[in-house]
This record gives C-alpha cells, sequence and structure tokens, in this order.
C-alpha cells in the first residue's frame, strides 16, 4: 500500500493529513502556533514556530498510523498565500516574524502606488488589485525596516517565499528554493499571462529579482525531504495555495464550477479554465493549480473574517466557551433580531476592498442579546460569501448553479442553509471536508502516479449533504440589503 501525505499549512495551526490510494483518510495531526499582533491590523507569525509545528505534525501522522516514511510515495503542500517570510540563504533563518495575508501595515505603501497611476499595471499583469493583502508590498516593506535588509538582499543573501517555499526550503534542507503558479499569483510580482516574475513590477516596488524562487507547476517535482528528517528521502511532488488546493480537490476542474471555503477567510473560486477573465466587480484572476502542461485560471473573491469572526466571540468577548458552541446558541433565537455583525477588524476584501474599514455591530436593541449576537456573526459569514457569488454571476459568461463548500465551518448546517437561502442556488458538502489537503494529495499522487488523471479524481468525488433554498427571493434580497446598508456605515472607518 502506497500514501499520499498532504501537509496543510494554515493561518493559525499546521496539519498533516495521510491518504490511502483511494483518497481516504488514513490519519491526521494538527497542531496550533500563535498569533502575533504587535499593533493594530498588524498580523505576524514566527516562522520557526510554523515550521516546528508543520515537522511535528509530519512526524506525528506517520507514528499515528503506524505507516513508515518509506511507504509515502509523495509529499503535497498546501498553505496559506500571502504570508511573506525573508531569510538569510546561508543560515536559514528568517530575519523577522513572517508577515501574514491579513496584515494591513502597508496600506499606505498600496495607496502611493495608486496614486502614482500603476494600479492598471498591477492589475494587467497580475490581475490583483492594489492591496495590502498581496505579498510584494509586505516584502517592500521587510526590506526597507529591518535593518540591512536591503543591501542584504541586493547582495543575494537573502530569499524570499510565502509559506510553501518557507517548508519546502526547510523540508529540504536548503535545496529547493521553489513555489507553484498558484502562490505566485498571489505576490503582484508575478505575470499570471506569461507565467514569469515580472521586471517592471519588481522596479516598481523595489524588489531584487534574485530573492525570488523559480516558479514550477503546481503538479511537478519540487525538492527531496532530506534523509535527516525522516530517514527516508521521500519526494515532493505538488503544492498550491490553500485556495487553488480546494478548487483541485473540489473537482471544479470544468469552466464555470465554483467552490466556497469557510476557513479564517472565506474564499470562493470559480473556475474559468484557459481564459483569464478580467472582473469588472471587484473580484481577482489569479491562476488555478496547474497540471499539465496548460495554465488553468479562476476568479477569486476574497473574505478577510470567515470562522475568525466564531474565534473572536470565543476568545474576544467571551460569550462561547468553544466555537462548536455557536450553532446552538444561534438556532436558540428565530433570527438575529436585525442585528447585523460587519467584522471589517481588518478591513474589507473583496468586492469592496477597503483596508480602511473596520468592524460593527449594528441594529442593536434593549431586547439583543448574546444568541441575537452569535446568530448575527454566522450570518455575517454567509452575507460576505454571497457577495462574492454575486459579483461571479456577473462577471461570469454563463451562470452558476452550485456551490460546492468546505472547510471547518461547512460542518455548521444552520450557516449553509442559510447560505442556500441568500444565494438561491443548492450548496453542496462534501463528504470529505478536508478538500484543501486532499488538492494537495492528489496534485502529488498524480506526480508520483498514484492516480492517472483528472477523470479518475473526480469520480471520487462524494456528496454529503445538499442544502436547497428555502427563503423567498425577495426575503433574501431584502436580507442583503439590509447588510449592505451595514457595511456602508463601516467603510473607510480609520479615515
Amino acid at each position: 500500500m502506497r500514501y499520499v501525505l498532504a501537509l496543510d499549512q494554515g493561518t493559525t495551526s499546521s496539519r498533516s493529513i495521510l491518504f490511502d490510494e483511494q483518497a481516504n483518510i488514513v490519519a491526521t495531526a494538527q497542531q496550533e502556533f500563535p498569533q502575533i499582533f504587535p499593533h493594530s491590523g498588524w498580523v505576524e507569525h514566527d516562522p520557526e514556530a510554523i515550521w516546528q509545528s508543520q515537522l511535528h505534525t509530519l512526524r506525528s501522522v506517520l507514528h499515528k498510523a503506524g505507516v513508515s516514511a518509506a511507504q509515502v510515495a509523495s509529499i503535497g503542500i498546501t498553505n496559506q498565500r500571502e504570508t511573506t517570510v525573508v531569510w538569510d540563504r546561508q543560515t536559514g533563518y528568517p530575519i523577522y516574524n513572517a508577515i501574514v495575508w491579513q496584515d494591513r501595515r502597508t496600506a499606505d505603501h498600496c495607496e502611493q502606488l495608486r496614486q502614482a497611476g500603476h494600479e492598471a499595471l498591477f492589475r494587467e499583469r497580475t490581475g490583483l488589485v492594489l492591496d495590502p493583502y498581496f505579498s510584494g508590498t509586505k516584502l517592500a516593506w521587510l526590506l526597507d525596516h529591518v535593518p540591512g535588509a536591503r543591501a542584504q538582499a541586493q547582495a543575494g543573501k537573502l530569499a524570499f517565499g510565502t509559506i510553501d517555499s518557507w517548508l519546502t526550503w526547510r523540508l529540504s534542507g536548503g535545496r529547493s528554493h521553489v513555489t507553484d503558479v498558484s502562490n505566485a499569483s498571489r505576490t503582484l510580482m508575478f505575470d499570471i499571462h506569461r507565467g514569469c516574475w515580472d521586471d517592471d513590477l519588481l522596479a516598481l516596488l523595489n524588489i531584487p529579482r534574485g530573492m525570488l524562487p523559480e516558479v514550477r507547476p503546481s503538479c511537478a517535482p519540487m525538492g527531496v525531504l532530506d534523509v535527516s528528517l525522516l530517514g527516508t528521502a521521500v519526494p515532493i511532488g505538488g503544492m498550491a495555495g490553500d485556495q487553488q488546493a480546494a478548487l483541485f480537490g473540489q473537482g471544479c476542474h470544468q469552466p464555470g464550477m465554483a467552490k466556497n471555503t469557510y476557513g479564517t477567510g472565506c474564499f470562493m473560486l470559480l473556475q474559468t479554465g484557459s481564459e483569464a477573465r478580467v472582473s469588472t466587480h471587484g473580484l481577482l484572476t489569479t491562476a488555478a493549480a496547474q497540471f499539465g502542461d496548460q495554465p488553468h485560471y479562476a476568479l477569486e473573491g476574497s473574505v478577510f473574517m470567515g470562522g475568525a469572526v466564531v474565534q473572536w466571540l470565543r476568545d474576544g468577548l467571551g460569550i462561547i466557551e468553544h466555537a462548536a458552541e455557536i450553532e446552538s446558541l444561534a438556532n436558540s433565537v428565530p433570527d438575529s433580531g436585525g442585528v447585523y455583525l460587519v467584522p471589517a477588524f481588518t478591513g474589507l476584501g473583496a468586492p469592496h476592498w477597503d483596508p480602511h474599514a473596520r468592524g460593527g455591530l449594528l441594529g442593536l436593541s434593549r431586547g439583543t442579546n448574546r444568541a441575537h449576537i452569535a446568530r448575527a456573526a454566522l450570518e455575517a459569514i454567509a452575507f460576505q460569501s454571497a457577495e462574492l457569488l454575486l459579483a461571479m454571476q456577473a462577471d461570469a459568461s454563463q451562470p452558476v448553479t452550485e456551490l460546492r463548500v468546505d472547510g471547518g465551518a461547512a460542518a455548521n448546517a444552520t450557516l449553509l442553509q442559510f447560505q442556500a437561502d441568500l444565494l438561491g442556488i443548492p450548496v453542496l458538502r462534501p463528504k470529505v471536508l478536508e478538500t484543501t489537503a486532499l488538492g494537495a494529495a492528489y496534485l502529488a499522487g498524480l506526480q508520483a502516479g498514484v492516480w492517472q488523471g483528472l477523470d479518475e479524481l473526480q469520480s471520487q468525488w462524494q456528496l454529503d449533504h445538499r442544502f436547497e433554498p428555502r427563503m423567498s427571493r425577495d426575503e433574501a434580497q431584502q436580507r442583503l440589503a439590509g447588510w449592505l446598508k451595514a457595511v456602508g456605515r463601516v467603510g473607510a472607518w480609520a479615515t
């Protein structure tokens, strides 16, 4: 029996999931790591903590399954995207904490580039908007604010990477400095049409090209584990950013198929095939996971605060003790009582792109209690996601007829029913919710010959539950209008 191991490095925890040849989950291991908030709007991680937690789960999952490293045909990596690490090539140590995708410290830099008239060029080449969400201005900040960093970078002594590159560097003992097209497409430095780093954009950001990793297809040889880690040189055969990996794992290989992942944030992707479709409704054009020689693309909408809203209710407000409690608490009231929670704690993502917005809790009355707030929090996740799909419907040449969902919060039936009600289309939850890790495993397994092609992978997708819309379209429109009114109250709050 051969196995495929997926390393799923997320925003709040690192996980390893072992799959067998039928793509069944054999064992999982997970470890959380600290979140660092130095200032309002700043979010950082310790790259060494990420590495140690990922290594711990890698070893733990094999031990738990009773599987030797020699039985692992290949390793796939999927990761929180845009999070930016710079390390010393000689020592392998980072020069500063990782700046996380949620971090907003470079909002002013993005505005300066916009005011200088460069937004159209970035949009045309990268498919992205000028926003601190992406890696490019984070990397520029590190070079400008860490003493000596720019001189070291220009001398070729520093390496840049998103988390996939950082992990591969450490896993390979410093022998592989690579990324895949899906992660590269999230940096503001990569031309998604030509499939290469863009010198014009690097010049505008003042980034030395020599810092950047080699870009490969998502299903390709990425490196080999250093034998000192597991005693065996296991190949790394697949890599994709978490959302592109989930799109692949959900079997959304045909144009018009869409998925939404309910994780720390919410991320909706619509497969557009070989066409890099330009959005006119606030969405991003991004590289989908690449299997074979032909590039694939997707439209994407990003919600910064999805499941993190539930974490905030638990850790910030203390109105629940465990995240799983939110569904029963929300169901203890018939509705939100007119309460809207807009969780713009780190700004608003698509389709608004307002880095200065801040969160708001609106519509409170003397009758409001914690159950109403809990329900408003769940509904906020669905409202934000509904905005994304409506934008995709407007951009796409064909209607989206169903939405495949995954991620931790997809276990919440109340959330998914409300999502179907708002959208007016079925919401499909698969039996395997770990589609991000599954996508990484599929890419690695295809490279190793464990699976033979996309048709075989598609046949393995199985439905767990289909949520049909129940709400009238008039009521859904009224609820969405109330949400948009609430969003308008928090826009550009910090200015």
